[in-house]
């Protein structure tokens, strides 16, 4: 069973690397829950595979100091798709 772990661990890390993605992202992507995906590549890959570990913790930190933006992106194309257009002045 710690294979198993250790290999998805491993595959986590390599696609959170590859994408550049969120953990929520990865987790979408490969089936499994936000929770572990973050377990898996915040302790135990410490443990399996350390420059990997360091590699998606970059990603990470970087996505963390970015999550402002991208969090009020979403909310600004949330509120541009819900209105309605204006309607035309008259004169």
């Amino acid at each position: 069973m710690w294979k198993e772990i250790e290999e998805r661990a491993i595959k986590n890390g390599e696609y959170i690397v590859a994408m550049g993605c969120t953990v929520r992202a990865c987790a979408d992507a490969l089936g499994a829950s936000k929770s572990t995906v973050h377990k898996d590549v915040t302790e135990r890959l410490s443990r399996i595979d350390h420059d990997l570990y360091i590699r998606v913790k970059n990603i990470l930190e970087k996505n963390l100091s970015e999550r402002h933006i991208r969090g009020g992106e979403s909310t600004r194309l949330k509120y541009c798709k819900g209105r309605a257009p204006s309607p035309p002045a008259s004169s």
